[in-house]
């Protein structure tokens, strides 16, 4: 079942990128062929993936789709200002928060530039997010 949430959103997600496919050849400006460049569409694709896993939890906590839509945009507000907070921090947590920026790891994939520690980072954080996704759906289901 919550496999099944996570791809439909994210197939879903996935067509509209691919749409994005169809401007290409159909304008001959530079701009649309920069926009349109596969291996950005590739990033940001990876980065919806990552988005939507953390919806999925957000939706596992609650019943209400409003309250999920609400915790869903709290978390990925979180993630994405803790990348502003390292500029004001010592060193040392500077660089444990703009690991967990994601404007930190969505530049590369902006430029389409695949790097192993933004592929990795999406991988964790997808599997911390389904891991727990799963796990509240087991207490909901053992609390009746």
């Amino acid at each position: 079942m919550l496999l099944a949430k996570f791809l439909a959103a994210f197939a879903l997600y996935v067509l509209m990128i691919a749409l994005t496919l169809l401007y290409r050849p159909s304008s001959g400006t530079r701009a649309a062929r920069v926009g349109a460049d596969p291996h950005r569409l590739r990033g940001l694709a990876a980065h919806g993936r990552n988005l939507h896993r953390r919806g999925v939890f957000a939706s596992s906590l609650t019943e209400n789709q409003i309250v999920a839509a609400l915790v869903s945009f709290l978390i990925l507000l979180m993630f994405w200002v803790v990348g502003w907070s390292a500029d004001f921090a010592d060193p040392a947590l500077a660089r444990v928060l703009q690991h967990l920026s994601l404007t930190e790891h969505n530049e590369s994939f902006a430029k389409g530039v695949f790097e192993t520690k933004d592929v990795i980072f999406y991988v964790n954080f997808t599997l911390v997010a389904l891991f727990l996704a799963l796990r509240s759906l087991e207490a909901r289901r053992w609390k009746g």
